[in-house]
């Protein structure tokens, strides 16, 4: 079901969809297949309710922060129910699921106390009109459509709502089609806090109608999308009409360096965290390793190693890799590692589906390292969103930073080394908007997310988080009313 206005009904055209886990291939759910129609209908609803009903954007800060608590505490009450629907729908193992689900109740409750802070300023201007008093003020953009992918399904929904919602937007949120279930879920927790209609409207569907529609109309005044850098540079395109605001954050391939001097078994273990966490299905996936040639053989030897150990299978039975999200992902994976090989890769280990016991039933892929690779391979180049690393080797610091820097994505990288001013170095180097030293993939909601280049523009999460869904208005006084003697002459 749709809930749009404060009620939730079906589809319009009255079609649906299955959800399946991609474990086992069993159906978990039967949702709506919405169009453009229900689109519109979303928009429709938010619009009135920012612009005509206006209650939200009026409420002050101090009331909305109490919503958003309660949002919070929701979340946390049913935290479990949440882990397990996540774990179920994209794949992932449930301890993984269930830090999402922490993460989610806390960015609620960073923003409820965010939009507390004090926000615009004073300016000191010039008199030549007079005695002037100048201050600027931040009001909500308005309508904001938000659409997400499905590799954090409830976490990604967070990050983007949490903040409009802080701000006084209304919203139109549309999940990935492949993973709606926990979004569902969160609209139920809208409805029991609170939230008044048409404030937050949830439409499910695929990107090409919905999606489509949220990006193309006059009647959305920002839209954000996180997701592949082709899609959201059709989001770019369509957004244009209006020039509604536009967040996107978009794909990756980042560099992991890892120096000679650095701790070799804590760069092993964060390598993996940085390839193999969430099955690889993540933007800031440090996809490519790039070791320094002296230690490349002991690394690559530990890392492989440790990589044969991993444990796969069902999400809820807590592996270290659950399953690929759909058959069209574990493909593609499939494909960019068989076109490797006959580019002259080298496969350490890994390289198939796994197949092992019941994990015949579902749609599993063998962590995979590829070593010898060269800078024009597609798998040095393309970002794959599974659990495949590339490895290529170096000699100088300088020639880190340019391997390092020769992608046209911008979004993360990483460096270890037990020089201090050296990882500082190559850090400030890196073109790069996430970067980590000696560790690789933490995310804190109070630290801005997002990339360079074909990694899109906008930041989620932090202060800027929050600075994405606001307008900054000016607001000059003259302190002395009545004529100014400006036309004397």
């Amino acid at each position: 079901m749709n809930y749009i206005n404060g009620r939730w009904q079906p589809a319009v055209s009255g079609a649906t969809r299955e959800i399946t886990d991609p474990a086992n291939g069993e159906t978990i759910g039967l949702v709506a297949d919405s169009d453009a129609d229900d689109a519109r209908a979303a928009i429709a609803a938010a619009k009135h309710a920012f612009y005509a009903d206006g209650r939200w954007r009026r409420t002050p800060a101090p009331k909305r922060a109490e919503l958003l608590l309660r949002v919070a505490d929701a979340i946390g009450d049913r935290a479990d129910e949440l882990a397990r629907l996540d774990s179920r729908d994209n794949g992932k193992p449930l301890r993984e699921a269930r830090c999402d689900i922490d993460d989610a109740a806390a960015c609620f409750r960073y923003y409820a106390g965010l939009i507390g802070a004090p926000q615009g300023g004073v300016y000191e201007v010039s008199d030549a009109f007079g005695p002037m008093h100048a201050f600027s003020m931040h009001e909500p953009v308005g309508v904001c459509a938000q659409i997400t992918p499905w590799n954090y399904p409830l976490l990604m929904a967070t990050w983007k709502l949490a903040p409009a919602l802080a701000a006084g937007n209304c919203v139109v949120f549309k999940p990935s089609e492949l993973t709606p279930l926990s979004a569902i879920a969160l609209f139920e927790i809208f409805e029991q806090a609170g939230l008044p209609p048409g404030t937050a409207n949830l439409v499910l569907g695929i990107g090409a109608t919905v999606g489509a529609e949220l990006a193309a109309s006059h009647d959305v005044d920002m839209i954000t999308f996180t997701g592949s850098t082709p899609t959201g540079q059709a989001i770019a395109r369509a957004a244009v009409g209006n020039l509604k605001k536009v967040g996107l954050e978009l794909g990756g391939k980042s560099p992991n360096i890892v120096f000679a001097d650095a701790d070799l078994e804590g760069a092993v273990e964060w390598a993996m965290i940085g390839v193999f966490f969430n099955q690889g299905e993540v933007c800031s996936a440090g996809a490519r390793i790039l070791v320094e040639e002296s230690i490349k053989d002991r690394f690559v030897g530990r890392l492989a190693e440790r990589a044969r150990a991993i444990t796969i299978g069902r999400g809820l039975e807590d592996p270290d890799i659950g399953a690929i999200v759909s058959q069209a992902q574990l493909d593609k994976i499939l494909g960019f590692v068989e076109r490797a090989q006959a580019q002259g890769a080298r496969l350490v280990c890994g390289g198939q589906r796994h197949v092992a016991g019941d994990c015949a039933k579902g749609l599993f892929m063998q962590p995979t390292l590829l070593d010898d690779c060269t800078p024009d391979m597609e798998i040095v180049r393309e970002e794959v969103f599974g659990p495949v690393a590339s490895i290529q080797t170096f000699r100088t610091e300088a020639e880190a930073i340019q391997m390092a820097n020769d992608t046209r994505y911008g979004l993360a990288g990483g460096v270890f080394t037990t020089d201090g001013a050296r990882a500082l170095r190559v850090v400030r180097e890196l073109r790069a908007g996430i970067t980590w030293i000696n560790c690789y993939n933490p995310t804190f909601n109070e630290a801005p997310w997002g990339g360079y280049k074909m990694s899109g523009y906008g930041r989620e999460l932090g202060v800027n988080g929050l600075l994405e869904y606001q307008q900054v208005k000016q607001v000059s006084t003259n302190l002395r009313p009545g004529p100014v003697g400006w036309y004397t002459r």
